[in-house]
């Protein structure tokens, strides 16, 4: 469903004829120089959102920003805006991603933990208290591959920060412009968990190998992070498939090879 003209018009695009943007979860319109998609978010978080995008400088990279309706909303009847920003998803470009979201991050590092991430209860949010030990594992043990992959899982000492945990398809490449980031996902993790959940998304959904790792190589205990990136993502699927009825990316067959993967690194260190 298209974003209607009066929600248009309260982003300040009225008359622009919306395109669907591929990508994501196929719910985002460009009209205009906007980015619109519904939102049912909490309206904390986009506020949060709007300040922090104030507030940041970006260094290496551009940032789409958040828009605010005529009259102040932050959402107009479910929908809500942010800029467009040229450019697009290269598959394969693994390393830069990881290097844009460092970039990213040590710019959110001196940011404090807003209180709206402990009130979210979206699939996500489990998915990553899972992988973190706040959610036990024993709760979903149906889950294909989570007894293996939480039975390797040990403490880390990274501390955590404001991160972007889903930075694989929402870094866009341009041939003049510095790399964009959208759709920012924010977690109160370490910054190399976001890393991880990179590689994580190469080796199931993108067709990397080992190799991979290479780029990840002076990360210290990063089998242990990827061990939670992989919870993580299989959790949020398997919490998905039962929500929309969807068969998900559970049925990567590339699973059984990323698991034995990060096993393996994390028994290594």
């Amino acid at each position: 469903m298209e974003p209607p003209p009066h929600v248009l018009a309260a982003f300040g695009v009225a008359g622009s004829m919306p395109m669907a943007l591929d990508g994501g979860q196929g719910t985002s319109w460009r009209a205009g120089d906007l980015v619109l998609k519904p939102s049912d978010g909490d309206l904390a978080e986009l506020a949060w959102q709007v300040r922090i995008h104030l507030e940041l400088v970006c260094d290496g990279f551009r940032l789409a920003r958040p828009r605010i309706a005529a009259d102040g909303s932050l959402r107009v009847d479910g929908w809500c805006a942010s800029e467009y920003l040229a450019g697009a998803h290269e598959p394969g470009r693994w390393s830069e991603t990881i290097a844009v979201g460092d970039r990213f991050h040590r710019a959110l590092d001196p940011m404090p933990k807003p209180q709206f991430l402990d009130d979210r209860s979206s699939a996500w949010a489990v998915g990553d208290r899972v992988a973190w030990g706040e959610i036990s594992s024993a709760e979903f043990l149906e889950v294909p591959h989570l007894r293996a992959l939480a039975a390797a899982v040990r403490p880390v000492a990274a501390p955590s920060q404001i991160i972007h945990g889903d930075l694989s398809g929402n870094v866009l490449f341009h041939e003049e412009l510095a790399p964009a980031i959208i759709d920012f996902s924010p977690y109160w993790r370490p910054a190399c968990y976001a890393s991880a959940i990179v590689v994580a998304d190469a080796l199931l959904w993108e067709g990397a190998d080992r190799q991979i790792l290479d780029e990840v190589r002076d990360i210290e205990d990063f089998g242990q992070h990827l061990l939670r990136a992989l919870i993580f993502r299989l959790v949020s699927e398997w919490l998905l498939s039962l929500r929309e009825s969807r068969a998900g990316a559970l049925n990567s067959g590339a699973w059984p090879q990323a698991v034995d993967l990060a096993r393996g690194l994390a028994a290594e260190s």
